[in-house]
């Protein structure tokens, strides 16, 4: 479990908006898209569901699910690699059974799963972006304003 603290700005009957500080969880987040940074890219603000109920000045812990992270990690590192070894592959064989070049034909199937890997990742992201087990949550008031 990755957890941030941070001060909640805005609070609504669901969700808030909690200033924290970035940090490297951050890039393998699902939900980076829901935050927007502030000032020079140090402070930002993240939208979280809001079970504890906290309210707008309180200082609150929010949490990340580890198995989340691992998941969208292997999305957006592993799985270009496998797509891009499988396309150069298929490329090598495939060159060699029509009669044209292996290396040639393994290197534009190479780039083009490569390609493909980053389009079906930001499909999929859009839907897991939705999904509340990737989005974070505030687990804790630290402290009430």
């Amino acid at each position: 479990m990755a957890t941030e603290e941070g001060i909640v700005v805005e609070a609504g009957p669901t969700g808030a908006r909690v200033k924290t500080t970035r940090s490297g969880a951050c890039e393998s987040c699902a939900s980076r898209g829901s935050c927007s940074t502030i000032g020079g890219g140090k402070e930002m603000e993240v939208e979280a569901l809001n079970p504890a109920g906290a309210r707008e000045g309180d200082h609150v812990a929010i949490n990340f699910e580890s198995s989340a992270l691992l998941k969208i990690s292997f999305l957006l590192y592993v799985f270009p690699v496998i797509c891009m070894l499988a396309g150069a592959l298929l490329g090598h064989w495939l060159g060699s059974a029509l009669g044209f070049s292996g290396s040639a034909v393994s290197v534009v199937l190479a780039v083009l799963f490569f390609l493909l890997a980053f389009l079906i990742i930001k499909l999929r992201g859009d839907k897991l972006a939705q999904k509340d087990a990737y989005r974070p949550k505030i687990v804790r008031i630290i402290k009430r304003a």
